[in-house]
């Protein structure tokens, strides 16, 4: 017998902090403080209520209005944490979220549903690059698939939805990284984690330690010394990089929310700051979230020491995984994000890959009108 639909409403911030804290994880965009760091953006919580009047869903939403129009584009980073693997994904949890956004002044809504689809161990990773005649980590055999993914898929073409695939010639979207690097963690001893490092990784962490290299936790106050570092990256690794202020807001939010929700970390050496990163935890699942570094002593091997460090602590914390974020799709000699890619499956890491986002245009011609604004930037 088919049940009705959930009941859809707004959380308070208490509600949707309960709700996710119950869980074992869910996505840092996903959480109240986030609508914080985006004051471009306006944040609604919402939760999906049952029959008996309990919360089994929640999301953070953020619109953005239209220029001169009173209409928004609603997207929901890594969202909404829900049952996706619900039968009645669509016309129980889905079809009611897509009402209230229309009913707010959604012409378009975006999604990143956080759900698994393949994986690819760190061995099949290096076969895949070393392989010639493979140029994108998609067409390479995967380590596994996860049940249910391409059922999920299926269910929401059906119902309208339309997969955004990933652009640009290094697999990136235009929204949240569709692949990823992951370490996992769970049931894993830290000995077990640094037998998965390898030699290269091992190595170049002992020569940072001869070296006298120290990593220090920051604050607030070592966001600047992060910033030069960060903006020196940018230049290097030819990114647009984010201004100073992005990252104090996300410190503020995110630390109010949670002491431990942010940690910045800085690698010293003889007096001088080589490199420094932020690290994101919610439940058991922690973030490298923004790195940087000077170009600088690399011969001291202060990333390494950094993220071995940063994979320490995450042990301490009891993490399930520790992600290291975005990796390229691309697996051509020539792409000069090879290198990241190359680092990150060093450290054990299996490449992960998402649904991808996800679109469902409520009104077609403006939505049609903001897919041509978006491919002409």
């Amino acid at each position: 017998m088919t049940q009705p639909p959930l009941r859809l409403q707004s959380l308070t911030r208490e509600q949707h902090l309960a709700f996710v804290a119950a869980r074992p994880s869910a996505s840092h965009m996903q959480l109240p403080s986030w609508g914080e760091v985006k004051p471009d953006w306006t944040a609604e919580s919402l939760g999906w209520f049952d029959g008996e009047g309990q919360l089994v869903g929640a999301a953070l939403v953020l619109y953005r209005p239209l220029p001169r129009l009173k209409r928004y584009l609603a997207y929901l980073p890594e969202g909404p944490v829900i049952d996706w693997h619900a039968p009645d994904l669509a016309e129980r949890w889905l079809a009611p979220m897509l009402a209230h956004l229309k009913a707010k002044g959604a012409f378009s809504v975006k999604m990143g549903p956080p759900v698994v689809t393949r994986r690819w161990s760190p061995d099949a990773v290096k076969a895949a690059i070393a392989d010639p005649a493979a140029r994108r980590l998609r067409d390479a055999e995967p380590t596994s698939y996860e049940p249910g993914a391409q059922d999920i898929a299926e269910r929401l073409r059906r119902s309208g939805w339309r997969q955004t695939e990933p652009g640009g010639e290094d697999g990136f979207a235009a929204g949240q990284p569709r692949y990823v690097c992951q370490v996992p963690f769970a049931g894993r001893t830290l000995d077990d984690i640094q037998r998965g490092l390898n030699q290269q990784w091992r190595r170049n962490i002992k020569k940072a330690e001869k070296a006298g290299v120290k990593v220090v936790q920051g604050g607030y106050d070592d966001l600047p010394v992060f910033y030069d570092l960060y903006a020196e990256t940018a230049e290097r690794d030819r990114f647009i990089p984010r201004p100073l202020p992005y990252f104090q807001r996300m410190w503020t939010a995110l630390t109010a929310e949670h002491p431990d929700r942010m940690r910045l970390y800085l690698a010293h050496h003889d007096g001088d700051t080589l490199a420094a990163a932020t690290m994101l935890t919610v439940g058991e699942h922690v973030w490298y979230s923004y790195g940087a570094s000077t170009s600088r002593k690399r011969e001291v091997q202060p990333n390494n020491a950094m993220q071995w460090r940063m994979m320490c602590d995450a042990h301490t914390l009891g993490a399930a995984v520790y992600d290291f974020r975005g990796i390229t799709d691309t697996l051509e000699e020539s792409n000069h994000l090879l290198g990241l890619l190359r680092f990150k499956v060093g450290a054990g890491g299996e490449a992960v890959e998402y649904l991808g986002e996800w679109d469902f245009p409520l009104n077609r011609m403006l939505h049609k009108a903001l897919d041509l604004y978006m491919a002409r930037r």
